[in-house]
C-alpha cells in the first residue's frame, strides 16, 4: 500500500471551501480522508467536537505545540487552529489521500515540513462575492466580517506560492477541477 497524498486547501473566509469538499467527499475513487485540526475557538450551531473540528482550550493547544504534536498552527481573531500530526499519518500510512483545509500561514508551514504537499488555493470571482457570501452567514459581527475581508485581500496575495489556483464561480466545476488535479497526483506517484 503506497502511502496518501497530503492535500493542502486554503482560501479566504466565505470562498466555499467546506462546499467544495462536500463534494470531493462524495468521490471515493480519490481515497480522500478530511484532516480534523484542532481548535480553541467555540463551536458553531451544528459543529461536533471530532467531526469537524477536536475543540480544546487553549492550555491544551499551547501544550501540543510545546510537545511538536502539530503540523502547523495559527491565531485568528483570537482562537487557534491547528493540525494534529499524529492524525494526519495513521490516515496518510493506511494509503488515505489526506485533505488539510487550513488558512496560509498553516500552508506556508506544512510546505515547510512537507514539500512533497499538493496546495491548492481557491480564490472567490470576486471580493464583493465573497463579502456577501460572509455576511450571508449571519453568524458573526460586523466587526468580525472586516476582520476576515482583511485577511482574505493579504491571503490572495499569496496564491502564488500555491501549485494551483481554483476559482469557485461553480462549486461542481470546482470540485471537478481538484478532482483532476488529485488524480493526476495520484498516477504520478503511483508511477
Amino acid at each position: 500500500m503506497k502511502k496518501g497524498l497530503l492535500i493542502v486547501l486554503s482560501g479566504p473566509s466565505g470562498v466555499g471551501k467546506g462546499t467544495v469538499i462536500k463534494e470531493l467527499m462524495k468521490n471515493d475513487d480519490l481515497k480522500l480522508s478530511y484532516s480534523i485540526s484542532m481548535t480553541t475557538r467555540k463551536p458553531r450551531n451544528g459543529e461536533v467536537d471530532g467531526v469537524n473540528y477536536f475543540f480544546v482550550d487553549r492550555d491544551t493547544f499551547l501544550k501540543a505545540i510545546d510537545d511538536g504534536e502539530l503540523l502547523e498552527h495559527a491565531e485568528f481573531v483570537g482562537n487557534m487552529y491547528g493540525t494534529p500530526v499524529s492524525y494526519v499519518e495513521k490516515l496518510r500510512n493506511e494509503g488515505r489521500n489526506v485533505l488539510l483545509e487550513i488558512e496560509v500561514q498553516g500552508a506556508m508551514q506544512v510546505k515547510k515540513k512537507c514539500p512533497d504537499a499538493l496546495s491548492i488555493f481557491i480564490i472567490p470571482p470576486s471580493m464583493e462575492e465573497l463579502a456577501s457570501r460572509i455576511r450571508g452567514r449571519n453568524s458573526e459581527p460586523e466587526e468580525i466580517v472586516q476582520q476576515r475581508l482583511d485577511k482574505a485581500k493579504k491571503e490572495m496575495e499569496m496564491v502564488t506560492q500555491y501549485k494551483y489556483v481554483v476559482c469557485n464561480d461553480d462549486v461542481i466545476l470546482a470540485s471537478d477541477i481538484i478532482s483532476a488535479i488529485i488524480k493526476r497526483h495520484m498516477q504520478i506517484k503511483s508511477n
